[in-house]
């Protein structure tokens, strides 16, 4: 570790890997500390649905710009990526009213009206299921397992230094102190999700950092035919941004709160993915805390199985796998933070860490190296000091 770095990143999940991407791109010389020995956690335990379009505000403007550096990406990495879009079935009238509404405030560009037989030639729904729904073209799917590892490679076969197994004790303006020694740097980025309470404690707390499970499971299911693209329902209406900010939002959330109390209690968004093996990811509940309780309840699992027979009828189902992923949840969506001259601590706290991560990390990095620091970032964005 006796090289010196333009850029040292402290976590190699998406948000990290992504500050690393961004400098090397900038011709900079980039080292990123990792305390597991691959890529881990939340960057791999997620859907792979890159759902641009259900983004707001500056989550909008990250989303945007990582599309386009996930299209870069893929090629470039080697690893599979579908231009899908996404497909939402509106089962009732008011989840109807809500895509109306969404088309209206965004346009016919972003969000294209399905009635009921243009949804089922998308989604093998069960009939009767679907009253109408939308497409959303500018969405993407990659497959989580695959993606983020195949970046890693791919930074490390173009020089940038990571080091695995290496654990960051603390971090001061030029200098990360790890237990493997000393990696000195122009520039720090401290990129570890949830756990800035490891190294920023007083932080955290003061930007009400908590860690968030999503309770998610793979199933083989036996679909008439295959899914097109990543298919949202109701309740993703009320849950993700763009959608919950529509006039008619509101009213949704009490009915399906009325109606399903059981699955709000459990923080439902329920969506489907199909991987490129053709297996289905289901998700996800979810539970807020200081800590994620290790303790997966069964009763949210069959919620979700529940919700699969009665959207796609009664196609055989077998669980293959079930798992929790951990991601940083605050009342605000993003973590941009200067403890230090030169040094950035940065997460995304909310579940959009893949939708948006890469185009935070461009636009930090930017900052860091800019001759006009904070000039490229998005209209309104604002950064915690």
């Amino acid at each position: 570790m006796g090289r010196h770095y333009d850029l040292a990143v402290v976590g190699a999940g998406i948000v990290g890997l992504g500050h690393a991407v961004a400098a090397l791109r900038r011709g900079l010389t980039v080292a990123v500390v990792e305390r597991a020995s691959t890529v881990n956690g939340a960057s791999l335990r997620n859907s792979g649905h890159l759902c641009v379009t259900g983004q707001d505000g500056e989550a909008r403007a990250y989303a945007e710009l990582a599309r386009e550096l996930w299209l870069t990406l893929a090629p470039e990495a080697g690893f599979w990526l579908r231009e899908s879009g996404t497909v939402v079935v509106a089962r009732n009238a008011d989840e109807l009213a809500v895509l109306e509404e969404f088309r209206e405030r965004r346009g016919g560009h972003d969000v294209r009206l399905l009635g009921p037989a243009q949804v089922r030639e998308s989604a093998p729904l069960a009939d009767g299921v679907a009253i109408g729904g939308a497409f959303l073209p500018s969405d993407l799917q990659v497959d989580p397992r695959e993606a983020a590892p195949a970046i890693a490679r791919w930074l490390d076969a173009h020089g940038v230094d990571l080091f695995w197994h290496t654990t960051a004790l603390a971090v001061e303006p030029g200098t990360v102190h790890t237990s493997r020694g000393r990696v000195a740097a122009d520039a720090v980025v401290v990129a570890v999700d949830a756990d800035v309470d490891q190294l920023f404690p007083g932080m955290a707390d003061a930007h009400g950092i908590q860690r968030r499970g999503l309770d998610m499971l793979l199933v083989d299911a036996a679909l008439d035919a295959p899914l097109s693209a990543p298919l949202l329902t109701g309740w993703s209406l009320v849950q993700q941004t763009a959608f919950s900010r529509t006039p008619g939002a509101g009213a949704l959330r009490d009915r399906l709160v009325a109606e399903q109390p059981a699955l709000a209690a459990l923080g439902a968004e329920v969506s489907f993915v199909q991987r490129p093996d053709g297996s289905l990811l289901i998700g996800s509940t979810a539970r807020q805390g200081e800590d994620a309780s290790p303790f997966q309840p069964e009763a949210a699992f069959e919620a979700l199985l529940d919700q699969t027979r009665d959207l796609f009828g009664a196609v055989p189902l077998r669980v293959r796998e079930r798992w929790q992923g951990v991601h940083a949840a605050a009342p605000d969506d993003f973590l941009v933070a200067a403890p230090a001259p030169d040094v950035r601590v940065v997460s995304v706290t909310a579940a959009i860490g893949m939708t948006t991560g890469l185009g935070l990390a461009d636009r930090v990095v930017d900052e860091l190296f800019s001759d006009a620091p904070g000039s490229l970032l998005p209209a309104g964005a604002t950064r915690a000091r």
